[in-house]
């Protein structure tokens, strides 16, 4: 399976692309190569099944298979199964060095402005929501490849806790709220009624 995320990513939201860490670090370059090499052995089977996955599942063996190279990179190399909350919080943080969201330090005077007008040196990192829906998917994929959800590490409260607190620094940072859409209403006709015609 080709390990390279393709432009039309999820994680691309927020101006953040994960993406990029496949062919850029040298701790994957090897397996990059190993891993691609496998796949293009076992086309062959691959194409007698149909190909069409939706994006979002495309996605989520990308992001599996990710996770996968990066424990086999780690050092010392990390089973699934002696994987914790602890670890996915260090991967979290080695994905930061490929964000491409600002997020202003204290000591920056666009601190909390949603449209800086002028660049400045703060660091890029992963913007929050990508990194929320990076966990949901490989949560899901943890479970659907034999894991159990009372021992999946991306469930862990650490985890949580971790996004929680990206998501309100990134938030004051940032300028940006983060806050859940409530959904309109319907409003029926009859609740605002046409004024009566007035008494000549």
């Amino acid at each position: 399976m080709d390990l390279i995320p393709t432009p039309e990513s999820p994680l691309s939201d927020d101006n953040c692309n994960t993406g990029a860490l496949i062919g850029s670090p040298q701790h994957f370059a090897s397996s990059s190569v190993a891993a691609s090499g496998s796949s293009s052995s076992s086309g062959a089977v691959s194409t007698s099944s149909p190909p069409s996955l939706s994006r979002y599942e495309s996605q989520k063996r990308r992001d599996w298979n990710t996770f996968g190279q990066y424990l086999k990179n780690h050092r010392p190399p990390l089973s699934l199964a002696r994987c914790s909350g602890a670890h996915v919080l260090e991967f979290l943080r080695y994905l930061d060095q490929f964000g491409k969201t600002k997020v202003h330090t204290h000591m920056c005077p666009f601190f909390g402005h949603p449209n800086p007008p002028a660049p400045c040196p703060c660091p890029l990192r992963q913007a929050w929501g990508s990194l929320d829906a990076l966990i949901g998917r490989l949560r899901a994929a943890y479970e659907e490849n034999g894991g159990k959800p009372e021992t999946n590490p991306f469930g862990a409260r650490a985890v949580r806790l971790y996004l929680r607190e990206v998501r309100e620094l990134q938030s004051k940072a940032r300028g940006v709220s983060y806050e859940k859409k409530k959904r309109k209403k319907p409003q029926p006709d009859q609740h605002h009624p046409p004024p009566p015609p007035s008494a000549a």
